[in-house]
């Protein structure tokens, strides 16, 4: 997907300015500063570009291709078309997942891209977009196990889950006993090795997991109501929230989102 080209700042004496903002307003018609006041407006860690944190290591929606290739998955699409609508260039910072809300909260990124589930907690802390993606959480049991099938049987049970998920908290709601991982993949690891009784997840990694890898031997046993996912934003980011909402709609009315949900799940997953 194309990417709009890098905004640009004015720096000098102000005498300079002054004149590169004349000439550009005959040339143009249109302010110069225009661009610089979209930065200041949004707070940008870098100006011209949106600053964005994802995992890199959570397939389908932020990977690796092949394990070793270029950053692709459905979040990361999401991102670089609003980045492409905000007229900004986009970087990504890999970033593990339980470090990934204490990079936003220093300042080190302008947004998380990463499934981030909105829910009452995160959003006394943070602000999100409007959801683009709406999918269940599930219980994810070795295939022939009869102990789990729902999830007040993980009450004494070992689940493996990352301790800043929202899946997390559902385990822990459950009475589950937490064996703490990094994400998906250490955890159905564990899963099929025997060591953990379940995980929860979203549904969508569970079906990519399996189109992935076909042979798995692995049951989804229960599941929740689905849960919204969104673009997530420290509290003071109003303004760059308004226009990735804005941003987002087009996306949605242009059938980008449906096209990117199809592409990677096989459906529009955005609603």
């Amino acid at each position: 997907m194309s990417r709009a080209p890098r905004v640009r700042t004015l720096l000098g004496l102000a005498a300079a300015s002054v004149a590169v903002v004349a000439l550009a307003a005959c040339s143009s018609g249109a302010p110069a500063s225009s661009e610089a006041a979209g930065d200041d407006e949004y707070g940008l860690v870098k100006a011209g570009t949106l600053t964005v944190a994802t995992e890199g290591t959570y397939p389908p929606f932020t990977y690796h291709e092949g394990g070793a290739g270029d950053l692709v998955g459905y979040d990361v699409e999401v991102a670089e078309a609003v980045a492409d609508k905000l007229g900004l260039e986009i970087q990504f910072e890999e970033t593990q997942w339980d470090a990934i809300f204490a990079g936003l909260d220093a300042g080190r990124f302008d947004v998380i891209a990463n499934q981030v589930s909105i829910n009452p907690d995160r959003e006394e802390d943070y602000l999100f977009s409007t959801p683009y993606t709406v999918s269940p959480s599930v219980v994810v049991v070795n295939e022939g196990d009869d102990s789990i099938s729902s999830f007040e049987d993980l009450e004494g049970k070992t689940t493996a889950q990352s301790l800043t998920s929202n899946f997390y908290q559902l385990a822990v709601d459950a009475g589950a006993n937490v064996e703490a991982v990094e994400g998906w993949a250490q955890a159905v690891a564990l899963l099929e090795q025997g060591r953990v009784d379940a995980t929860v997840n979203d549904k969508l990694t569970y079906l990519d997991y399996l189109k992935q890898t076909p042979d798995a031997k692995l049951a989804v046993v229960a599941e929740t109501d689905p849960s919204e996912s969104a673009l997530t934003f420290t509290k003071d980011k109003t303004a760059l929230v308004k226009a990735v909402d804005e941003a987002l709609a087009e996306l949605r009315d242009e059938g980008v989102l449906a096209e990117l949900g199809e592409k990677y799940f096989g459906e529009d997953v955005s609603q």
